[in-house]
């Protein structure tokens, strides 16, 4: 006969065994989702270029931006939530590609369907357009959405739209 100890041990371990694999059969479970089913981003594009000034040796601009997207398609059983950003993307002669973050929002599951879809427009940015150096004056600036599906269980996923950019070019001189 075997101990309490024994036992205790042999119900514990088949009980996360059993967590293990249902932990695995939901992550199976949605493989490929986010491949097939992405936000559908309709329009994003700058408002207005509030200023672009030389701030301690670096170039700064602030701006607002028009945001229209829906996230339904990208949310299924196994989404907790979408962390969704606009990014700006330029290039200067320092640095081939310049990546900075303007504006982010966190679209829990449990927020309802209508605040799946977000409309905005004249959208302040919440972190100003930053250069490393004095290099953002004349240059190309495109704007995209990413987001970040946030499981409840399983690996996470980044996704983008590749189509729906908007783009826009910056003063020559500071404002």
């Amino acid at each position: 006969m075997h101990t309490l100890w024994i036992r205790l041990n042999a119900v514990v371990f088949y009980g996360l065994s059993v967590l293990l694999c249902l932990a695995m059969m939901t992550t199976v479970s949605t493989w490929g989702w986010q491949s097939r089913h992405k936000p559908v981003i309709h329009k994003i594009g700058l408002n207005n270029l509030r200023s672009l000034k030389s701030h301690g040796g670096v170039d700064r601009a602030l701006l607002s931006f028009d945001l229209h997207a829906d996230l339904r398609p990208a949310f299924h059983w196994n989404i907790k939530q979408l962390f969704v950003a606009v990014v700006a993307t330029y290039k200067t002669n320092t640095n081939v590609m310049n990546e900075v973050v303007l504006w982010d929002r966190i679209v829990e599951a449990s927020d309802g369907v209508d605040a799946r879809v977000v409309k905005e427009k004249n959208v302040f940015v919440k972190y100003a357009l930053i250069d490393q150096g004095a290099e953002l004056r004349g240059k190309e600036v495109e704007l995209k959405l990413i987001w970040d599906h946030m499981p409840l269980t399983g690996m996470l996923y980044m996704g983008q739209d590749k189509e729906v950019i908007g783009t826009f070019n910056l003063p020559d001189t500071y404002q």
